[in-house]
């Protein structure tokens, strides 16, 4: 049982491809698309549930229904684009994914529905591990990868919040169902723009795929993204959240000693054992487990505290995409190079910690300009600031016919952390809004107030762990470190 070892991605002799900023606009609009619909119903919920008739007790799953195929095939997918190629598989993916959505937009039923949403997470899995690998594998230079990477990133920072201002345009204007047929002509017009990208030449992983890894990967993560969507209904007690859980975890640690016996391991354990990666995909995980909160903290603040309509409240929204989008692209581009991936990924942790403590200081009374605005905008240049630093981290010095998996790595775990912060925040936000005593409107906002401490607590002890692991730099903190000079 060997594994295979990692080395930096080999500059390309020939020259640089024409088209590759071509490449980068559709790769980026796919990551957009995907990150846009894990968001953009949360608005539309409402008129949703009551077109559709669905109970109270079956509405998580047109969130839910969508996360678990998602999180659940991500590490399956990312091998199935290392073996049959990057450039094949994103293309599948699109098509897959516009015929989900416009099943899911005309869905007549509520099983339709959640069928629906499920094959658009399977195929958005598809989508999302190839795409950041051909970004890898699309810019050999360095230089150029590292602002690739960064708009990459920031287009995928700033998607979920773009979801929700989307979701209030399209729900007031148009109707909940706009909010999945626009998925159609996005994924269109992506498909079109494949036609003039570069073609991918990276090699392909040998072999077949690891069928015993994927079952138990792939079961684990599925598990636990359940337990923690189901334990927002039915409590962290419960038998049956108990049960994913467990399930999940005992998974897991089947497919982590699964994987150092494999012949051909759908995880090389080599690629997570370096410290530099394992920093990244830590803080990538902390990161988006406080993303989702803010979002979840916003919606509820700005139509029930402060009584602004759906489309007013998405529109609260466009700061932490804005601000996110220009600190990644200028000052994260600028600042890496001098500073270091480990710096850079601490310091965005603490700001973006900053921010969530902000949040925790609004009252009844708070003014958007003068409190929200500077939280936003804090939390937002932390985020925006740790992206690049831990994409890089996260795909630097893998071998090219393992960038795929290399990037579903980074995505299963942004996205597992996104499904427990959730699950936390409303978990915490409801039991504390229930014991307090006091108007609806003032116990709703202590719940906010008091659940967005546990986020604000895993930030900085994400900082304080990758501070500490990025001491010894391993060979992908090498490789990132090299890159960025």
């Amino acid at each position: 049982m060997t594994a295979r070892p990692t080395s930096a991605l080999p500059a390309e002799p020939s020259a640089p491809h024409p088209r590759r900023w071509w490449a980068l606009c559709v790769l980026g609009f796919a990551q957009l698309m995907i990150l846009l619909d894990s968001t953009i119903v949360n608005v539309a919920m409402p008129s949703l549930q009551h077109e559709l008739r669905i109970p109270d007790g079956d509405r998580p799953w047109v969130i839910t229904s969508y996360t678990l195929a998602f999180g659940g095939l991500l590490l399956l997918a990312g091998r199935i684009a290392d073996h049959v190629g990057r450039g094949r598989v994103f293309k599948a993916g699109l098509v897959g994914f516009a015929v989900a959505s416009a099943a899911a937009g005309a869905a007549p039923t509520a099983p339709t529905l959640f069928a629906a949403r499920a094959v658009q997470g399977a195929f958005a899995a598809l989508l999302a591990a190839s795409a950041l690998a051909l970004v890898s594998t699309t810019f050999p230079d360095p230089v150029e990868r590292r602002r690739a990477i960064a708009v990459f990133g920031a287009l995928g920072g700033a998607g979920a919040s773009l979801g929700v201002v989307l979701g209030g345009v399209l729900t007031q204007w148009y109707g909940w169902r706009w909010c999945l047929l626009v998925n159609v002509p996005i994924a269109l017009a992506a498909l079109l723009g494949t036609v003039w990208m570069p073609r991918d030449r990276s090699p392909r992983a040998a072999g077949r795929i690891d069928a015993a890894g994927a079952v138990l990967g792939c079961g684990g993560l599925t598990a636990l993204v359940f337990g923690c969507s189901r334990a927002e209904a039915a409590g962290w007690t419960s038998p049956s959240v108990l049960g994913a859980l467990g399930g999940g975890a005992a998974l897991l640690a089947a497919f982590a000693r699964w994987q150092t016996r494999a012949a051909l391991p759908l995880l090389p354990p080599v690629l997570v054992r370096d410290r530099g990666r394992a920093s990244a995909l830590l803080a990538g995980g902390a990161l988006m487990m406080a993303q989702l909160s803010v979002s979840l903290f916003l919606t509820y603040y700005l139509q029930t505290v402060l009584g602004w309509s759906a489309l007013a409240a998405g529109l609260g929204f466009l700061p932490i995409s804005l601000v996110t989008t220009a600190t990644a692209t200028q000052l994260g581009t600028r600042l890496l190079p001098r500073l270091g991936a480990r710096v850079m990924m601490t310091a965005g942790l603490c700001l973006a910690a900053c921010g969530l403590f902000q949040l925790t200081l609004l009252g009844p009374d708070s003014s958007y300009a003068a409190q929200v605005l500077p939280a936003l905008a804090t939390f937002s240049v932390g985020l925006g600031g740790s992206f690049l630093a831990i994409m890089n981290g996260a795909t630097a010095g893998v071998p090219a016919q393992d960038a795929g998996i290399a990037s579903a790595t980074v995505n299963s775990v942004q996205q597992v952390g996104g499904s427990i912060g959730s699950a936390v925040f409303n978990t915490v936000a409801a039991s504390a809004a229930t014991a307090f005593a006091g108007t609806a409107r003032a116990a709703t906002l202590h719940g906010f107030t008091s659940a967005v401490r546990y986020p604000l607590a895993v930030l900085l002890l994400a900082a304080a762990a990758t501070a500490g692991l990025g001491r010894a730099p391993g060979p992908a903190a090498a490789a990132a470190t090299e890159e960025a000079a």
